[in-house]
């Protein structure tokens, strides 16, 4: 299998790049998902030509505006430095499916970076890094996440659903945007979709039944932002118990009734906590390969992420 692409603060990748000469080599990153992602270390700071080490840097607020400033000379701006190198980082990133960042930094927070007033005391404030701030704000639709949240087995089941769910996209549709491809992956992610938000559902099956009004390149576009936004969201016990039960509706006619009483069971288990998310996927899929359809086996929803990962263990 061809490893996904990710870009990836260059200190979480174990490289040197620090204000202090040090990394924050990840051991998650690139001793657990190092067998289905590919690393791309970026260091913004570096980027712009600052040395390693250097003097630290922090979030300014200056009338209202927030600058990335040296902590022991604020005349120092690199606000703008950083800003460009995201523009600038745009066509060599192209092709990532998500971005891993480290958090706390001026730079690459993705949240809740502290901010401080002009002198040098801490603010109420918190912001991202100006840096990935700039990148997620002309690639909204890209997956980004802190190393730090990885440790939530929410987010990141979250984070790596996106990341698996958008590399497919890029495969299934930007590389041949058609209108065909287009229906075909939203028939396969329409129950993923479903979990994460039911509205977002419903829109986008909207926008796949065109009714000739959009160009075929503004239907994608806009379903790209809607999709991606749509997944962002944290998928609540409730509505994949929705999502099991219209699954199971595609073969319940062909089980026993009581392989259909044990399903019903162990999702009614899962909803009151006494077993995780696997266990319902688990057995769905087994009476799936026994009788469901090629529709209903396609469903980017009962296996959105290897299984090796262990993602829906804890959920």
């Amino acid at each position: 299998m061809k490893k996904i692409q990710l870009a990836i603060s260059s200190c979480l990748a174990g490289n040197k790049v620090r204000y202090d000469g040090g990394h924050k080599r990840s051991k998650y990153c690139l001793d657990v998902m190092s067998d289905w992602f590919e690393y791309q270390p970026i260091c913004p700071e570096m980027g712009i030509g600052m040395p390693t080490p250097r003097p630290p840097i922090h979030l300014v607020d200056e009338d209202n505006q927030i600058r990335v400033k040296m902590v022991d000379d604020h005349k120092v701006d690199y606000t703008k430095e950083l800003q460009q190198f995201a523009k600038s980082t745009l066509s060599s990133i192209r092709n990532i499916c998500g971005y891993i960042v480290i958090r706390n930094s001026p730079s690459c927070g993705m949240e809740r970076v502290k901010v401080y007033h002009q002198n040098g005391n801490p603010s109420n404030q918190s912001s991202r890094g100006a840096y990935i701030g700039e990148l997620m704000r002309l690639r909204p639709e890209l997956p980004v996440e802190e190393e730090g949240r990885l440790s939530d087995p929410k987010l990141r089941e979250n984070f790596i659903t996106r990341v698996f769910a958008y590399h497919e996209w890029q495969e299934m549709v930007l590389q041949e945007p058609t209108l065909n491809n287009l229906i075909s992956f939203h028939s396969r992610y329409k129950y993923l979709v479903m979990a994460h938000s039911y509205q977002a559902y419903k829109t986008l099956g909207r926008l796949v039944a065109n009714d000739g009004s959009k160009h075929i390149h503004t239907i994608i576009s806009e379903y790209e932002q809607l999709l991606m936004q749509a997944l962002k969201k944290i998928a609540s016990s409730k509505s994949h118990i929705n999502v099991l039960y219209h699954i199971i509706g595609y073969f319940k006619k062909d089980i026993s009734s009581h392989a259909k009483q044990d399903l019903i069971k162990v999702i009614e288990q899962y909803r009151d906590g006494i077993v995780t998310l696997i266990v319902p996927i688990t057995l769905i899929n087994h009476y799936i390969n026994q009788y469901g359809s090629e529709y209903i086996c396609n469903q980017a929803y009962l296996n959105p992420h290897p299984i090796e990962l262990g993602l829906r263990n804890y959920l």
